[in-house]
């Protein structure tokens, strides 16, 4: 009894570290991506680039990070005049993982906005 005990203890540790392996990974990149898309809102709040300039970098960031976003996912709004107004950059994307009978699409929804301080 014991033995059945320590094998299926053994089998609970192992498939609990493989479904981590597999599912850490899409959210430690979103929560990367995320956070170089707050950078990038506070920065192009003062800065004149264009919408499509801060799309731009947005998008290339994603790639860096291998996440399937286009950039027609990637929603930029400028209001106001640069440097005193305010940008709004919102993105979703979803990210499959296929575990062993159970296939899994993890949905993300970034959204940020950045207010001047003038």
């Amino acid at each position: 009894m014991g033995r059945i005990k320590l094998i299926a203890g053994i089998l609970v540790i192992v498939a609990s570290a493989y479904v981590g392996a597999e599912l850490i990974p899409p959210y430690f990149s979103n929560y990367q991506f995320e956070d170089a898309v707050k950078t990038e809102a506070l920065q192009s709040t003062y800065t004149p680039k264009t919408e499509d300039a801060i799309r731009e970098t947005i998008f290339k960031k994603a790639q860096d990070l291998e996440i399937p976003v286009t950039r027609d996912d990637i929603k930029v709004q400028r209001t106001g005049p640069q440097g005193t107004g305010s940008v709004i950059i919102e993105t979703q994307y979803t990210v499959h993982v296929d575990l062993p009978g159970y296939p899994l699409d993890l949905h993300f929804n970034l959204s940020t906005k950045n207010k001047s301080v003038f």
